[in-house]
This record gives structure tokens, C-alpha cells and sequence, in this order.
């Protein structure tokens, strides 16, 4: 079986892929990569479809057996991998035998790193997606000893110099693209100046939610029916607290959303740790 063991868990490892739509109406969360940007690339480099699940590390990696042969690339956050206790580069297609160790330690920049395989990660499938998710997959968050069954790998793999450069803006841009919410003209005018004018300190980082520090001066009283939100979505507390819903999140919400992330805003969100700060930045359809 072509399978890769995991010796020793990091902070938060999950498989995920694109993520799993059409069931929001049944309280499923989309669920997925954090990062689409940086999964992409770790696939597009051994030429997987982006369908492909991946491994999903933050913060710090694991440490993994590959069982059989593989063709492997890394990219997103650097967490200092090393083959074989061998450092290798991010972003670049490598080779690995069997009984190769794949061992990643804190990350360096960024927050979230995806490990690609040849033709995909194989866990169960469930309602058309391998996305790990408490309540719908078996295979939650990876654990000592759990074996990962990844796809066949080719016996024959031309290797040529396939590598993509780290573009460290994406780790480094503060700014948050942003298309405004249903409830955003809720705001006073002065309280949407500060929103789009002030830097917000993130306080709390999930996959179902960044938290940004309370913010007494966006305090409001408004109140709106439970509505739909989705990844992206930036709700707004009573006391003044910012939420980005992330891809982890609910389905519905009480709290008025303000702002939508666009997708590439959510990936540049995904690499940011607790004490960073961010900002907002208005764009139009």
C-alpha cells in the first residue's frame, strides 16, 4: 500500500482539499485548505490536479515515514523541512524512497505549510470531499502512528528543475481585500472610517475564525436575523470585536456582516499568527 506514517504529530495537521460545497443548507461547513494560494502551487509543482487533497500543517510540522516511493512538494509557510535530516528547499518537486523521513520543525514566516503527494492523499471521501472535518470525516487531526494512504505513485517520473520562488509578499501584505457586507451601512460614517483606516491586532487564529481585539469605538447596538455567512464573512459584535470567518466556520450567524474577504484575502489571512495586525481595504465588484 502506498501509505505514509506519521511518527510524530506537529501542532495541527490535517488532510484538506478545495473544500466541500453544496451542503451548507444541512449545516456542513465548506471546510478546506486555509491557503488555496500556496495548496495550488505545492500541487501544480508535481502537476496534480488542484482537486488533489493535501496535508495541511500550522504552526509547527510533523514528522512522517513515507512506505513507498513518492514524488512530494512543499509550500506555504517555511517550517524548515528536511529529508533524512537533510534540509530541502520550499516549492520544489523532490523525490522520496521508502523509509525516507519528512521532518518539518516551527514556522519560520507564515503560519499554515501543505505537503502535496503524487496523485493526492487518499483518506475517505465523504459528501464528495476528502477535507477533514469533526462529525463528517474519520480522520480528524493526524496522531502518532495514523497511516495515510496516498495515491499510486508512478514508477517513472521525469524530473526536471521544477521549482517556483517564494513570493514572500504574500506573507508580508497587510492589507486585506474586501468587498463590502449586507450589513456594512449600518455603520455610522465615522465608525466605517475607523474600520477602513485602522490596523486590527488578531488576538485568536482558528481554521473557523480569526479573532481581532475588541475595538470599543465599532460598538453597536444593531441586531439582525440569523443569516447566511460563508469564509470570508467579517461580523461585527455588539461590544466591538471583529470576527473573519474562516473555512472551519458555521453556516449561519447572528452578528451583522460588514465586510466579505475576497478568496485571495482569506489565503493572506491564513498565514497570519496571533499579535499581527491587519488592515481593510474596500474593493468593488
Amino acid at each position: 500500500m502506498h501509505s505514509i506514517q506519521v511518527i510524530k504529530p506537529g501542532y495541527c495537521d490535517s488532510i484538506q482539499d478545495l473544500g466541500r460545497f453544496g451542503y451548507a443548507s444541512i449545516g456542513v461547513p465548506v471546510s478546506g485548505v486555509m491557503d488555496a494560494l500556496s495548496a495550488k502551487m505545492a500541487n501544480a509543482l508535481i502537476r496534480n490536479s488542484q482537486q488533489n487533497a493535501v496535508l495541511e500543517m500550522a504552526l509547527i510540522g510533523p514528522v512522517l515515514m513515507f512506505q513507498k516511493e513518492a514524488v512530494i512538494a512543499i509550500s506555504g509557510a517555511d517550517m524548515s523541512p528536511k529529508l533524512n535530516d537533510i534540509p530541502v528547499k520550499m516549492q520544489t518537486k523532490l523525490a522520496v524512497k521508502t523509509g525516507d523521513i519528512l521532518s518539518f520543525g516551527k514556522a519560520i514566516y507564515g503560519c499554515r505549510s501543505y505537503l502535496a503527494v503524487k496523485n493526492g492523499f487518499r483518506t475517505d471521501k465523504k459528501l464528495n470531499s476528502y477535507a477533514a472535518f469533526n462529525g463528517i470525516t474519520d480522520l480528524v487531526i493526524l496522531k502518532k502512528g495514523v497511516i495515510i494512504p496516498i495515491g499510486k505513485q508512478l514508477k517513472i517520473f521525469r524530473f526536471g528543475h521544477s521549482s517556483i520562488k517564494v513570493d514572500r509578499q504574500h506573507f508580508n501584505n497587510e492589507v486585506l481585500d474586501a468587498y463590502k457586507g449586507p450589513e456594512f451601512e449600518l455603520l455610522t460614517p465615522k465608525q466605517q472610517d475607523i474600520l477602513l483606516t485602522d490596523g486590527f491586532q488578531i488576538v485568536k487564529n482558528t481554521r473557523m475564525a480569526y479573532q481581532f481585539a475588541d475595538v470599543p469605538s465599532l460598538a453597536h447596538k444593531c441586531e439582525i436575523l440569523t443569516s447566511a455567512v460563508m469564509p470570508g464573512t467579517v461580523q461585527l459584535t455588539q461590544s466591538g470585536k471583529l470576527m473573519a470567518l474562516m473555512k472551519d466556520c458555521q453556516t449561519t450567524g447572528g452578528y451583522p456582516r460588514i465586510l466579505q474577504l475576497s478568496d485571495e484575502a482569506i489565503a493572506v489571512l491564513a498565514q497570519k499568527n496571533t499579535c499581527q495586525k491587519i488592515k481593510f481595504k474596500i474593493i468593488h465588484l
